[in-house]
């Protein structure tokens, strides 16, 4: 931990503290940490791109949704930050603490509080492991079928709207989520809606709390929809002499419908990783690689095999390799799980790595990753390109030396352009561009940081869905509209002609003409 992370956690706002023994008196003494190594765990991650100098300056661990309420009751009093925290695995800082503050470590909260077989849901605490969830529920029948990281856990999969390798079939983690129970920053406690698969009444809160990071309230409790796991799986593993045969023939799958469970991508630098770690027991061809998983009837399973076989034949393929048993799934499949941790244990001292996450239009998807490819082979520097390319998004993972000036520059380069080229094709990224930047003010990325106080009140008012003015929004009616909840006594909505009426009593555009003269 750098100096200054040392000096800014030491010297926080003295209202912090308030807030710290006002919550050890309300919890318990053991409820709030203080403790060093817990802050720098908390605030700081060895594979995340960004690290800034900042660390939160307390760590609570409430039990109970009750328990969260009151944090964020004494932290909105004392305006302090909160960051939600679960499984601590994000690669890109959702869980730092750029302003201090405490963060909300959910270690306790980790139970499946309620499985309703026959409706293919069930109702979890925001520390499940996502694994764990499948292996209790796995009799059932049913599991859920979003796969990001192996120790990510249902909070932080919420909180970030995950994907994974299974989301070009399946879709990301906001079409699986049902309802959530929150806490806003000011303690209120809400429910988003209840538990029918459909429907369309009221405001989608639920899609607006999913992938907001922790920004707009604090995730308790989540209801989600299970799928049926599938009669028959099974993997199939097939190489390409250059990486554009490998993004085109996974184009072309995807515009020939077949309905492929998953498609990954890694490049032949991905491959010698993997072989070089030795984090499995097969030794791969180091040329680009396709990953694939079917599932389906076993009929469904073998046509969509051979489908997938042609397309790759037609474009230059080498080896096609396809699981006979659950035990050469896993083994096939072990290379793409692993590719990140490989990365990781080739890290030599001093070294940072680097991800970038952008997505394309299919379409476009075989030119950006050929020339990505050649910009990271000039830099010179260990890289490889890997990603879930069924859906246009791959990631590009840079090993670099923060230390040395003219490194650092040239791979700040390469990641821009890159993303440059990503926005000109109509696409999207998540990648930071400068986490060199040490001051939170200089550079503005995703934090699950509160505003404090923040004006939930304003959340849902009418005619102005931001909680914070703008220069287009209307004004705002004299007696906002609270937040819905159903904890507690709803007012009646505002009618048509209540709400015209206010707002000619406000707005200047409503005078007359000979008023405006």
């Amino acid at each position: 931990m750098s100096d200054r992370m040392v000096e800014t956690c030491r010297h926080p706002p003295v209202t912090i503290f308030q807030a710290i023994g006002e919550l050890r008196t309300l919890l318990s003494e053991d409820t709030i940490s203080t403790d060093d190594e817990d802050l720098l765990a908390h605030g700081y991650s060895e594979w995340s791109t960004i690290n800034i100098a900042q660390l939160p300056v307390a760590v609570a661990y409430p039990k109970s949704t009750a328990e969260v309420s009151q944090i964020a009751q004494v932290c909105h009093k004392y305006q302090v930050p909160m960051i939600p925290y679960s499984g601590g695995s994000s690669l890109e800082a959702n869980f730092s603490a750029p302003h201090g503050g405490i963060s909300i470590d959910f270690a306790y909260m980790d139970q499946i509080v309620q499985l309703h077989e026959e409706d293919m849901d069930v109702v979890v605490q925001p520390s499940v492991q996502w694994m764990q969830l499948n292996d209790q529920i796995k009799d059932s029948g049913l599991f859920l079928p979003v796969d990001p990281g192996p120790s990510a856990k249902i909070g932080g999969m919420v909180g970030t709207n995950c994907s994974g390798t299974n989301a070009v079939r399946y879709g990301t983690m906001k079409d699986w989520v049902i309802n959530l129970t929150v806490v806003l920053a000011d303690g209120t406690v809400i429910k988003t809606r209840r538990r029918p698969r459909k429907s369309s009444a009221g405001y989608n809160l639920t899609g607006l709390f999913v992938g907001s990071e922790g920004t707009l309230g604090i995730v308790t409790e989540i209801t989600l929809k299970l799928a049926v796991i599938p009669q028959e799986t099974s993997v199939a593993v097939v190489t390409f002499p250059t990486i554009r045969d490998a993004a085109a023939a996974a184009a072309k799958i995807m515009r020939a419908g077949v309905p492929v469970a998953a498609m990954e991508l890694m490049d032949d630098v991905q491959m010698s990783v993997v072989n070089r770690a030795g984090a499995t027991v097969k030794v791969w061809k180091e040329v680009p690689t396709l990953f694939f998983k079917f599932s389906g009837t076993t009929a469904g399973v073998q046509d969509n095999i051979r489908m997938v076989r042609a397309i790759a034949e037609a474009h230059k393929s080498g080896d096609f390799e396809f699981a006979k048993d659950a035990q050469e799934q896993k083994k096939l499949w072990s290379a793409r799980k692993e590719s990140l941790w490989s990365m990781m244990a080739l890290r030599k001292p001093g070294q940072e790595l680097w991800s970038t996450d952008v997505a394309v239009p299919l379409s476009r998807l075989p030119d950006i990753i050929e020339k990505s490819k050649k910009e990271l082979d000039d830099l010179g520097l260990f890289a490889s390109i890997l990603g879930h390319i069924g859906d246009g998004n791959f990631h590009e993972s840079i090993l670099y030396d923060n230390s040395n000036p003219k490194e650092r520059d040239a791979v700040e380069k390469c990641v821009g352009d890159m993303v440059d080229r990503a926005l000109e094709m109509d696409g999207t990224c998540t990648v930071c561009p400068n986490p060199f930047l040490a001051s939170p003010s200089e550079h503005h990325f995703p934090s699950l940081t509160f505003p404090a106080p923040f004006p939930t009140a304003s959340c849902l008012q009418p005619f102005s869905l931001h909680p914070f003015p703008t220069t287009i929004s209307l004004p705002p009616l004299s007696q906002p509209h609270p937040p819905y909840s159903p904890f507690t006594q709803l007012n009646p909505l505002p009618t048509r002609a209540s709400t015209a009426s206010a707002l000619a009593k406000k707005a200047p555009w409503s005078k007359s003409s000979a008023q405006r003269r």
